[in-house]
């Protein structure tokens, strides 16, 4: 023990290894790889923590939802776990918790059970390819025209009111947000979209005060513009970030491939 920690004292570093024997704790696995990973071999409902770049004490609860992942603050302070609207006072208690299948709601009025915690270890066969070609397209390159580039997942979704393109009514749509596609249905339970919207043709995401509507926001594309309004103000907030933040993505993939040197 340190001259700070007294023995009876729980110091940070055991309480990271109580985590530890959490097998659906992912430790410094990053929100990419957590969405990818739940996107990819999840299933609605599955989830893991994992921590957070907000601080120690600070973690993720990363959630698959539909066609999703959602992340959810845990925090940890004096040895309790306080996630939601929850305090808990030992981690079994949290774990409990987890062990009932909690039901989660959000902004964007959708619910999620928590059913299926994903494990950190997966048994896995130990199978590797046999090299039997191995040459070269290029010559004359060096470390400086390796461009690591992978698109941001970034997923998003729920239900929106969207104006129609031509009779300019009002209605529901669900929509789903995922790498630079976004997606709106009749309704959740639909599986092919009315329409798919490439982000990357997108020139501007805003809050809009032309359509006489709270909770208004645009997307401008070259052939439209698209009104939709959230049922709150900060779902609102939350769509035109993420949709901002993939409209800066796609500049600057474009922008790596722009300068990406001729063979």
């Amino acid at each position: 023990t340190g001259p700070m920690d007294s023995p009876g004292r729980t110091t940070a570093e055991d309480m990271r290894d109580e985590l530890e024997t959490l097998g659906w704790y992912h430790s410094d696995l990053s929100r990419h790889a957590a969405e990818a990973l739940l996107l990819n071999n999840g299933v609605d409902g599955s989830y893991l923590l994992r921590n957070s770049n907000d601080g120690p004490e600070c973690f993720a609860l990363s959630v698959r939802a539909k066609d999703s992942v959602k992340h959810f603050h845990v925090t940890r302070r004096d040895n309790c776990y306080m996630f939601g609207f929850n305090e808990f006072p030992t981690l079994e208690d949290f774990v409990k918790h987890f062990a009932n299948q909690p039901l989660l709601g959000s902004d964007t009025g959708t619910l999620m059970v928590l059913k299926n915690p994903y494990p950190w270890r997966v048994e896995e066969p130990s199978i590797y390819e046999s090299v039997r070609v191995h040459t070269a397209i290029q010559t004359g390159r060096n470390e400086n025209d390796l461009v690591p580039n992978a698109p941001a997942l970034g997923t998003k979704e729920g239900y929106l009111i969207k104006q129609g393109a031509f009779v300019k009514n009002w209605k529901q749509r669900w929509f789903t947000l995922s790498r630079y596609e976004l997606k709106y249905f009749r309704d959740r339970e639909c599986d092919e979209p009315i329409r798919t919207l490439d982000l990357r043709e997108c020139s501007a995401v805003q809050f809009d005060y032309s359509q006489d509507r709270v909770n208004c926001f645009c997307l401008v594309f070259p052939e439209r513009t698209f009104y939709a309004c959230a049922k709150t103000g900060v779902e609102a907030d939350e769509w035109i970030k993420i949709l901002k933040w993939k409209l800066v993505s796609a500049l600057l993939i474009r922008g790596l491939q722009k300068n990406k040197p001729f063979s």
